[in-house]
């Protein structure tokens, strides 16, 4: 006897069914602040000459994975060294970056752009239990956790409305974190310990299937495309 063909219930009205799509979330390469020991976060530096030439890696590692046909966005942080990279990106890929501000990292106040040893002596860590979400570092114009989540949750909302099929969201290390967590609908409330090690240059993917509509995380801050 024959098995009864499959039966795919069409979408209830109004609402839109989820697709198979991929997200890859790239930090940003070598950018001076690295080499010059200096307080990265909203302080504006640029890639180095290293870092570009990972920004090329990291380009063509996505354009391995990445059929431009089948729909792809690149939105990217608007600070020089993630703007950069996600030029360098689309390029590869044949579409222009968006630039969004609320992918921008974490800032760090007055001590942007400052040697690394400065905000040393002032950061006031945040405690292992309690509010961390709120906690203040002490230094003057820096923001919370919960500040960086506030952005980052809306504009996770906002991409994963684009109607494609690949986006490429480039970023920074602190940042990223966060965006995983609205990734996989981690509430802000509970997003006070999450962090992932992403170091700069690397990819992490996220993948949600075409069935059930789960999203997982398949892979986090890989390196392999920037070699030893």
């Amino acid at each position: 006897m024959d098995a009864p063909p499959e039966h795919t219930p069409p979408p209830l009205p109004g609402v839109v069914p989820a697709r198979e799509r991929r997200v890859s979330v790239v930090t940003h390469p070598e950018a001076t602040h690295h080499v010059e020991g200096l307080v990265g976060g909203q302080f504006d530096s640029e890639l180095t000459a290293r870092g570009e030439r990972q920004a090329v890696a990291i380009a063509a590692a996505l354009r391995e994975r990445i059929v431009p046909s089948a729909g792809v966005a690149v939105v990217a942080s608007d600070l020089r060294r993630t703007r950069r990279t996600a030029e360098i990106v689309g390029a590869a890929l044949g579409v222009g970056p968006t630039l969004d501000p609320r992918l921008r990292e974490i800032s760090y106040g007055e001590a942007g752009g400052r040697p690394q040893v400065w905000l040393d002596a002032r950061y006031v860590p945040p405690p292992a239990v309690g509010d961390r979400l709120r906690h203040h570092p002490g230094v003057p114009g820096a923001e919370t956790r919960l500040d960086v989540a506030l952005r980052v949750y809306p504009a996770m909302t906002e991409m994963l409305a684009l109607d494609v099929d690949e986006l490429v969201v480039v970023t920074h290390g602190f940042t990223a974190g966060l965006v995983v967590a609205a990734w996989i609908g981690m509430p802000v409330e509970a997003a006070g310990h999450i962090a992932f090690p992403v170091p700069s240059g690397s990819i992490t993917t996220l993948r949600e299937d075409g069935r059930f509509h789960n999203r997982g995380v398949v892979t986090v801050g890989d390196v392999a495309h920037l070699g030893g």
